[in-house]
């Protein structure tokens, strides 16, 4: 076999101790099953206080808004009640969840697309709401006169920004309303001020370009200026998320991958994942065509740093760094991470039933769990999963000097469940009753995909904290921030 072609994922406090308490994760799934969901609340609290300070370095203010859709877990939410942090709610259960885990209606924004039920609940509780358009706008204001409700608080969602670099950043989404149709947008405002309160701008991108980004919040900024100019008094531009998470510990691993998967893609090289799948590229003719269908599992920039870079960029037309341009107005900058919040919050762990060798030397692994259950490829992401072996200590890179290729199978009947449909290499071939955990899968790969196909039941979610004593645990839903490490919890 070719040599491996290993990507190893980052590992930081707390994740690297938590899988090194082996005997606590085998005792966890032998008593709640596979798959589990490992949340740590305690870290969220973490890349709160990273975010923050990037704040005080460029001496701004604003909010941090974690953006609920990435994970529902209710012990993560109810620690984040406990920092200085906002909640970004996209859905009527998202709202009803914010507020019973403690959030206060100030501290919630409503984003994305709404029903009646979930405007009305936004309306009537105070939620500061994200505004998508003109129709989005109307149905607000009706609702406010019919209920009798007080002038609700909301951000105008701009989109297709438009500037001296047009050609190459622009981009459309889905989510707002062009930039080009602010004007008309405020008139509605006007039309409708006694049901709302514009307080500032926001927009949403679906992009990690620095340079996009960049035109979009100067964008906002000329936006402000229209709405100052109207005598409105705005004073917040939410930039969205989009901060990203570098996986993978090392960058020259996933420069090696994905250029021997360009090389797969010609014909070069042998096949590296299930079927010759290529991940989005093709050769036609010699030529390669397509395009890397992946998430960059490892970014230089990521999370908290990425906002430091952003904030030190220079605005396109009107120069300076933005975060002096947005001092000088005297703006609050409001973000919405939801995956970078996420970082290193957590783990998916998987039961492993079956090991088979296969004729070309490659091994098949089933487990007991399948593709959804830890979506990490329906979100384009690729890292190695980490083995358990069952009665051993776990140590980072532990294994012989050989390796394995391996395809990783899940439990239902269907020949598209394939955890990864890369080739994975381990250092170590597990055996059945081993766990393989996958870390990092707290932002999006837990639950955003999951369901109960063919009576598999959903993956449940524990929370652990380390105390004085080790780790403890409790059920997801029974935890609570005011309990310590130590009152009443399990440990294993």
């Amino acid at each position: 076999m070719a040599s491996p072609l290993f990507l190893d994922p980052k590992l930081e406090p707390p994740l690297k101790s938590l899988l090194a308490a082996s005997r606590l994760l085998h005792g966890l799934v032998d008593g709640l099953g596979s798959p589990l969901n490992v949340v740590v609340p305690d870290r969220i609290a973490a890349n709160v206080a990273r975010f923050r300070s990037v704040y005080r370095r460029h001496h701004l203010e604003g909010e941090i808004s974690f953006a609920h859709k990435a994970n529902r877990s209710s012990a993560l939410v109810r620690r984040l009640a406990t920092t200085d942090a906002t909640m970004d709610v996209a859905s009527l259960g998202e709202l009803q969840h914010a507020l019973a885990c403690g959030f206060t209606p100030d501290r919630i924004g409503a984003t994305g697309p709404k029903e009646p039920e979930f405007l009305w609940l936004a309306a009537r509780t105070g939620v500061t709401v994200n505004v998508e358009g003109h129709a989005e706008l109307a149905s607000l204001a009706a609702l406010v006169r019919r209920h009798g409700l007080p002038p609700v608080r909301v951000l105008l969602r701009l989109s297709d920004f438009s500037g001296t670099a047009a050609k190459v950043l622009s981009r459309r989404s889905r989510f707002g309303s062009p930039s080009a149709e602010l004007t008309g947008l405020l008139d509605a405002c006007e039309r409708h001020h006694d049901a709302v309160e514009v307080i500032g701008v926001s927009y949403h991108l679906d992009t990690t370009s620095l340079e996009e980004k960049a035109l979009a919040l100067e964008g906002c900024v000329q936006a402000m200026d229209e709405c100052r100019a109207r005598g409105m008094r705005p004073r917040v531009i939410d930039a969205g998320g989009g901060f990203g998470v570098s996986y993978l510990a090392d960058g020259a691993q996933w420069e090696r991958y994905t250029s021997q998967l360009t090389l797969a893609a010609m014909g070069r090289r042998g096949a590296l994942a299930w079927r010759g799948h290529t991940y989005g590229l093709s050769s036609e003719g010699g030529t390669l065509r397509g395009s890397l269908d992946l998430y960059p599992s490892h970014r230089p920039l990521a999370g908290a740093d990425y906002l430091d870079e952003l904030l030190r960029s220079p605005a396109p037309t009107l120069g300076g760094p933005l975060a002096t341009l947005l001092l000088e107005n005297l703006y609050d900058l409001c973000i919405e991470p939801g995956r970078a919040l996420l970082d290193q919050c957590g783990l998916t762990l998987a039961r492993v039933l079956e090991t088979r060798l296969e004729p070309d030397g490659t091994h098949s692994i089933r487990l007991a769990m399948n593709a959804d259950d830890c979506a990490l490829e329906e979100h384009g992401i690729l890292l190695d999963p980490v083995v358990l072996h069952r009665g051993e200590p776990w140590e980072a890179k532990a294994g012989s000097a050989e390796s394995f290729g391996v395809h990783l199978h899940g439990n239902l009947c269907l020949e598209s469940d394939l955890i990864t449909r890369r080739l994975v290499f381990l250092r170590r071939l597990p055996a059945p009753g081993d766990l393989l955990a996958f870390p990092n899968t707290a932002g999006y790969c837990m639950d955003f995909n999951a369901h109960r196909a063919q009576q598999h039941p959903l993956a449940r979610k524990v929370a652990v904290q380390q105390g004085s004593g080790g780790w403890q645990w409790r059920l997801d839903d029974q935890y609570w921030p005011i309990h310590s490490a130590e009152d009443d919890a399990h440990e294993v």
